[in-house]
């Protein structure tokens, strides 16, 4: 598994990491409806290409996952569905860790998964917030992770 920046994004990995988000969506989101990822999906690669750095993990030449990070924190992170369980999140979020400082993320709070596994690398929730950040009645709580004082 190779974890690299994408510095520009061509439309072929475009296409691909929009299919790992939908893939990974479609597996952890059952909160949102079918309708509601394909209206989400519209505004992907926007905020894909509205990430100071976006990180993926390739294995044969596909995208596997990704993360997007601003300053130190974590705005996505995202594993195809069939890559779930293989420790790729823990790769891209341990790169991020070591080379981008993240400290801090919002996880929906309908994705005990998704919490799970933060807490479990170390982040404790700070603040709960009942709308998104898109104005939506989907429950967002904000992690931080403690940092070596």
């Amino acid at each position: 598994m190779e974890i690299k920046e994408l510095m520009a994004i061509t439309a072929p990995e475009m296409a691909q990491l929009v299919g790992a988000w939908e893939s990974a969506v479609t597996a952890t989101h059952r909160f949102l409806s079918t309708g509601e990822i394909a209206a989400i999906k519209e505004y992907v690669p926007q905020a894909f290409q509205g990430v100071q750095h976006l990180v993926v993990a390739i294995s044969n030449q596909q995208i596997k996952a990704l993360m997007g990070v601003n300053g130190t924190k974590l705005e996505l992170l995202f594993v195809d569905a069939n890559e779930r369980g293989k420790g790729i999140g823990r790769q891209l979020l341990e790169y991020g860790i070591a080379k981008y400082g993240i400290d801090e993320l919002a996880v929906n709070e309908q994705n005990p998964a998704a919490r799970g596994f933060y807490e479990h690398m170390g982040f404790k929730v700070v603040a709960r917030s009942p709308l998104d950040d898109q104005g939506k009645p989907y429950r967002i709580l904000r992690m931080k992770r403690k940092t070596s004082e």
